[in-house]
């Protein structure tokens, strides 16, 4: 029997409305570009992918319009005409034509696991060594800037039954400022539900060592990259009775290494474009298994293709004390599936259809599609 190769490749970039805008320490948001691609094969399945990143290129060097441009000028061309069924042969030749690109490469692997799950029928979480979970814990962010609406919103959610764990994002304003807004959502959620922090990375080690300390005494359980350094990162810990997670920091099997040799966080929040794929994202995990470090299944604010590849992927994780915070779909008003995800009871349903086990709506994507529709074709 033949191989399924790789006919062409389509990219567009794909403006979508928040419900709010999302404030984080390094900029915010007022709406997400999800950078979709589509691999058609030569037997006639079609994968998709997706590449999303948090506030441009204000988090980190990728944007999706760089996404874009990476797969159209060279990573496409190059897999054109390539066996799609060997993903990680062809992601790793791939890995050396093209340096980094972490966030494009792995809506390409997201793309090729899709259509290869389709094409065997069974889901993604299967060819990652099967799910040991159907359903996964979502945290949501608080990132409105205001304590009260952070607080109402909170409210609404745990009457919702849709989310029981916060995460608030600070580290923009004065410590003290920060500190009290913390403090007085713990306080209006009290046992209800569980509160955390992301820090993305805005604090000197000092101000972390004098702020952490008051978090803890506020009620917060997780305090995330508080610092941008790793060896900062590390004498934080075990200083504090709350745990310090590595996020920014974590950009791959190689960092999670150094991080793990050299005791440097109590947890990993694991996200597959960070990582550079689900494949790389599962060595992480390995690694923080082997370490002793605790997981959390982390999220770039994604749409739906990215969150599902992720759900498939930490379904089948042994351990995540930490649960998930794949909320990104929530946050974008329009729905681009056919049918919409399950979020209920405080988790996700993670799909049992072959591939990721959704279906865009393709009226919906082509109505908010940038001008620029890309196409690379043998």
């Amino acid at each position: 029997m033949n191989p399924a190769t790789i006919e062409r490749i389509e990219t567009r970039l794909v403006d979508l409305p928040t419900i709010r805008p999302h404030k984080l320490s390094v900029a915010t948001m007022h709406g997400q570009t999800l950078m979709l691609v589509k691999i058609y094969c030569s037997d006639g399945i079609v994968g998709i992918g997706e590449g999303t990143t948090i506030a441009g290129m204000a988090y980190g060097p990728e944007s999706p319009e760089a996404m874009k441009l990476a797969i159209d000028a060279y990573l496409a061309p190059a897999m054109v005409g390539k066996d799609a069924t060997r993903i990680q042969a062809l992601m790793a030749w791939l890995g050396k034509l093209v340096k980094v690109n972490h966030f494009a490469k792995c809506a390409l692997e997201t793309a090729l696991l899709d259509a290869h799950g389709k094409r065997v029928g069974v889901p993604v979480s299967d060819l990652l060594g099967g799910r040991r979970r159907e359903r996964l814990p979502v945290a949501w962010t608080l990132a409105s800037g205001d304590t009260a609406k952070d607080i109402a919103e909170a409210q609404t959610l745990l009457d919702m039954r849709r989310h029981k764990v916060f995460k608030l994002k600070i580290g923009a304003r004065e410590l003290e400022t920060d500190i009290r807004h913390v403090a007085e959502i713990k306080r209006a959620v009290g046992d209800q539900a569980a509160v955390r922090v992301d820090v993305n990375m805005a604090w000197s080690e000092t101000q972390a060592a004098w702020a952490i300390p008051a978090l803890a005494d506020a009620g917060c359980e997780l305090v995330e990259q508080p610092v941008a350094s790793a060896a900062a990162l590390a004498r934080l810990m075990r200083r504090f009775p709350v745990a310090l997670m590595a996020d920014e920091i974590l950009q791959g099997p190689e960092s999670a290494f150094e991080i793990a040799k050299n005791e440097g966080a109590d947890v990993f929040a694991i996200k597959i474009e960070q990582s550079g794929g689900l494949f790389a994202a599962q060595r992480v995990a390995a690694i923080a298994d082997a370490a002793g470090i605790e997981l959390y299944g982390g999220t770039m604010l994604e749409g739906a293709v990215c969150t599902i590849a992720s759900a498939h992927l930490f379904a089948s994780f042994a351990n995540l004390q930490w649960g998930t915070e794949l909320f990104g779909p929530l946050l974008i008003t329009e729905e681009i599936l056919t049918t919409p995800l399950d979020y209920s009871d405080f988790e996700l349903t993670v799909p049992n259809g072959p591939g990721l086990g959704i279906e865009l709506d393709e009226d919906k994507v082509r109505r908010f599609t940038r001008d620029g529709l890309m196409k690379v074709t043998k």
